[in-house]
């Protein structure tokens, strides 16, 4: 026979074993129910949908409203629980037709700069074989909502209804989908359906034209000599002794001949040109968002002749790296980029995790704003070697523009814009 204390020993053993039966249990229960559940809410949802807020509200006073009525015989409540049911009844007559439309969206143009003006158009087509009710016609652009009240329409019949579209920030700004909207006149039920998918506005930020070669780029065929030591290329750097392994085609026979002894030319490395550049996109860099938005343009600018120039690079931000291939796309791509959080535990963590999959550059430019001391700056250097060119552009809004040196690293302080095409020369020069 257990003693009293043995079967408290006992309980946590007995508790644990009756959860574990509970949880299989209910697993087995779900999952014979999950299927029927998901059917009925596929049933449902449609159904339920298109109750606003104010219709769920409605629905809620009528139950209560009722409920009261039932309880205590209150007469008042038989009223207002009957009326409100009603009205939403009523509502429900509103949700019922088909529609056919054939919606077009169309914007021009689909890439413009900050404050230049943007139109749209929507082209809407009956498209069935009855005639139409008038019905409002919503359209999603940005943040807002387009509305326009369609009329009657008659089979094939075309309305066309044109809009502006707001370009005074940076941005990609979707326009669409277009939804035909059918309700009721005080907002009990709502049903919407898609008519067309979202177009995409680009608003490139302002840059400003460089002139060619003035990011002091070297350009040639061949490429830079570095100061790396190879045994393969075609920058003549030295002699020195034949080592088994070594490639015979490299041996310098007039030199062997006069000393006795086989020797092998050696080289100096050379690489093509090719263009890193880091802007840092954390907001805590910037001392405003006019200062973000004059880095972001700095960048583009920049980025934008360098193509131009037919130079390999490539553009990394908190983010990512950006698509470059042609000016266009490294716009589009600029239209994106928007101020983050402190993703990475430093300015040059962030620089090696996002740079240490690219190619070696022989070019550097790092981008950052106000708030950005020269220790980050710096700390980014450090992190390519001694044959690298590394250019920083210290984004002060307002500021004096200024070119200076810091142990190596070139320091350009930008103010406005303007000032850009000025200082960059002064860097080539």
């Amino acid at each position: 026979m257990t003693t009293l204390a043995e079967r408290l020993d006992r309980l946590p053993a007995t508790l644990a074993a009756a959860g574990g039966r509970i949880r299989r249990a209910l697993r087995v229960v779900w999952a014979v129910t999950s299927p029927v559940v998901r059917a009925i809410w596929r049933v449902v949802t449609p159904v339920v949908a298109v109750i606003t807020p104010t219709g769920w509200l409605v629905l809620l006073v009528a139950a209560i409203s009722l409920g009261l009525s039932f309880a205590f015989g209150w007469q008042e409540f038989t009223y207002l629980g009957t009326l409100m049911l009603a009205a939403f009844l009523v509502c429900c007559l509103f949700l019922y037709g088909r529609a056919s439309y054939g919606v077009i969206i169309e914007l021009n143009p689909r890439r413009v700069v900050v404050g230049d003006r943007a139109m749209g158009r929507i082209l809407v087509t009956n498209t069935g074989p009855k005639n139409l009710q008038p019905t409002r016609m919503e359209l999603p652009v940005g943040v807002g909502i387009a509305e326009f009240q369609l009329p009657a329409m008659t089979p094939k019949q075309e309305v066309e209804e044109l809009f502006a579209v707001p370009t005074n920030k940076r941005a990609v700004i979707v326009a669409g989908p277009a939804e035909s909207v059918r309700g009721d006149q005080i907002g009990l039920l709502r049903r919407a359906l898609k008519w067309a998918d979202a177009v995409d506005l680009f608003v490139h930020p302002k840059t400003i034209r460089l002139a060619p070669s003035a990011a002091g780029l070297v350009r040639d065929l061949e490429g830079q000599v570095s100061k790396k030591i190879t045994n393969n290329d075609i920058a003549f750097h030295a002699l020195r002794p034949y080592v088994p392994g070594d490639d015979r085609r490299y041996v310098h026979w007039r030199t062997s001949a006069r000393i006795g002894q086989l020797m092998v030319r050696q080289f100096e490395e050379t690489r093509r040109s090719q263009v890193t550049m880091i802007h840092s996109t954390r907001r805590d860099l910037y001392a405003s968002d006019e200062e973000f938005e004059l880095a972001i343009s700095v960048t583009a600018s920049i980025a934008a002749q360098i193509i131009r120039d037919g130079t390999q690079m490539n553009v990394v931000s908190e983010s990512g790296i950006w698509k470059t291939q042609t000016v266009v796309s490294m716009l589009d791509a600029s239209c994106r980029i928007e101020p983050v959080g402190a993703l990475f535990p430093s300015i040059r963590e962030f620089a090696r995790e996002r740079t240490k999959r690219l190619a070696n550059p022989s070019v550097v430019i790092i981008v950052g704003g106000s708030q950005m001391t020269t220790a980050d700056f710096r700390s980014v250097q450090s992190l390519f070697g001694s044959d690298t060119s590394q250019v920083a552009f210290h984004v002060n809004h307002g500021a004096h523009p200024k070119l200076g040196a810091v142990a190596g690293l070139t320091v350009i302080t930008v103010g406005d814009l303007h000032d850009l095409p000025s200082l960059v020369r002064g860097l080539s020069s």
